[in-house]
């Protein structure tokens, strides 16, 4: 007989709280677990790989319903769909990185001008920086 877990066994060993698991559920990213005559919700190993799985996808920057769709794939278009998520995916990621590097450079332009101004006047009020961002 394969073994079986309730809800909180799940919850500690996906490193997730029992709230997220019924969350997972309701959202139908989880298949319904069926209970127990106790009234006990039973989940296999497969709802704990399942739920490691979700909470992953989170990490790396996948939406839940990007998810759905990963874990919906199946038939003919099954590789186009997933294919088709992930370039979108990829150019969001670039988009960001762009933006992000965009900002680094940014800010170590700031911190060099405000270097250069504590330099010349150690106790200056005059930030060239709040003087550039806010126009004043």
């Amino acid at each position: 007989m394969n073994e079986v877990f309730h809800i909180g066994e799940v919850a500690n060993r996906s490193g997730v709280s029992v709230d997220t698991v019924r969350f997972y559920e309701r959202r139908r990213l989880l298949p319904l677990a069926p209970r127990k005559a106790s009234g006990y919700r039973v989940f296999t190993i497969a709802a704990i790989e399942r739920v490691r799985f979700i909470k992953l996808a989170q990490e790396l920057g996948f939406t839940l319903d990007e998810i759905g769709t990963l874990l919906s794939v199946n038939g003919d278009n099954e590789c186009v769909r997933v294919h088709d998520l992930l370039v979108k995916k990829l150019a969001d990621l670039d988009a960001r990185m762009a933006s992000m590097q965009y900002f680094q450079k940014l800010l170590t332009r700031y911190l060099a001008e405000c270097e250069a101004e504590l330099k010349k006047h150690p106790d200056s009020s005059d930030c060239p920086v709040l003087i550039e961002i806010t126009g004043k």
